[in-house]
């Protein structure tokens, strides 16, 4: 524990808490907490630091500019990305298990026991997400904490949006078939803008791949004649 105690005094409560919104957005998978994080970021550094410095020619200039580089960029690596990742993977299993879940809620009494039924049938991360929410509910919390719990362990805004809806008509008992419609309305088009984003980069991707392993392919045929001549002399 002497480590944790020494990072805990070096940062500040708010950048501890701060990585730890953002560890809980990576799910159950991520096992460091922000203080484990920081140990290896601060250890990460110092060995290139050290590394660098003694091994390498130059090695007194390099190190601390590679040491900053390898400092500010780790979070975002480390963090924001697969944040990211997370985020879009989510937001597909979304559009299938809120579309059973919307079948399913007007068949079940409550949107607690739709959920359940729904969770227990569908395998995916977001499911997994819901059958914690429901542990959480048999330990003893409420519903509505329980979802709240929820919102801060998904990275992506529309699915929170939905799960917001889902807290009010647990909570004033109103029909959230409308309002899940539309929200599931709104992902699909997102991922539909996304996919197009990706259809209209590929002519950029492919002209890259063309300049760096075809052209010097071509020149190569076409110049092939003038080396062969040149190297016999």
């Amino acid at each position: 524990m002497k480590p944790k105690r020494i990072v805990s005094r070096i940062y500040r409560k708010k950048t501890l808490e701060n990585l730890s919104k953002k560890i809980t957005k990576l799910g159950d998978h991520f096992k460091q907490d922000a203080i484990d994080y920081l140990n290896a970021r601060l250890l990460i550094c110092l060995l290139v630091f050290l590394g660098v410095f003694f091994f390498l020619k130059n090695g007194h200039f390099l190190a601390p500019i590679l040491t900053i580089v390898i400092y500010c960029t780790w979070e975002y690596f480390f963090l924001d990305l697969p944040i990211q990742k997370r985020a879009k993977k989510l937001e597909t299993e979304a559009i299938f298990f809120f579309e059973v879940l919307e079948l399913t809620l007007e068949a079940s009494p409550s949107i607690k026991s739709a959920i359940e039924l729904t969770a227990t049938n569908i395998d995916s991360e977001l499911a997994r997400e819901f059958k914690k929410t429901l542990a959480d509910v048999q330990m003893g919390k409420s519903f509505t904490e329980s979802l709240e719990d929820m919102k801060e362990r998904i990275p992506s805004d529309a699915i929170n949006n939905i799960i917001l809806s889902l807290t009010e008509s647990s909570i004033f008992g109103n029909n959230i078939t409308a309002t899940l419609r539309n929200q599931l309305d709104y992902l699909r088009e997102t991922k539909l803008l996304e996919t197009k984003a990706e259809i209209t980069k590929l002519p950029t991707k492919i002209s890259v791949i063309s300049v760096i392993f075809f052209l010097p392919i071509m020149l190569l045929i076409i110049l092939s004649p003038v080396l062969v001549e040149f190297l016999l002399g």
